[in-house]
């Protein structure tokens, strides 16, 4: 029994003394060689890329990502500005693509007469792009 406990205490003397020299649990920072206390460096300012015709799907039932600029578009639990353009009532006559169908179902599959709360707030799906450098190397392929 003492031959074990005795085991057991130099084993776990031994993992975490690897752990907190870094030698066992290293991770690579996106700050690099910075000091958490250091101040960073202004991300550069990047537009939003326009895309007449929208950008193709890397896969299939990806989110449409945005084709136009959305900086000044407010989306609060009583505005969306989003619905300006793309509601059912204005995309005709605004030349957009209307809100699909699926955004007014529940999550059991009943139909609504309005947007489903869980569809409400779009940038959590559809995105806009900028042409910015990645932090880090992205390798996905699509279909």
């Amino acid at each position: 029994m003492k031959a074990k406990l005795t085991t057991l205490t130099l084993s776990l003397s031994l993992i975490f003394g690897m752990a907190s020299s870094g030698s066992l649990f290293a991770v690579e920072s996106l700050r690099g060689d910075e000091p958490l206390t250091a101040e960073s460096a202004k991300p550069d300012k990047f537009r939003q890329e326009v895309m007449e015709g929208g950008f193709d799907r890397s896969y299939e039932k990806q989110p449409p990502l945005i084709p136009h600029n959305i900086e000044k578009y407010h989306i609060s639990l009583r505005q969306n500005g989003c619905l300006k353009c793309h509601s059912k009532a204005t995309a005709e006559k605004e030349n957009t693509k209307p809100t699909p169908k699926s955004h007014f179902l529940t999550r059991d599959g009943k139909k609504l007469d309005r947007l489903s709360t869980r569809r409400y707030f779009c940038n959590q799906c559809h995105v806009p792009q900028m042409n910015a450098t990645p932090l880090v190397q992205n390798i996905f392929e699509g279909d």
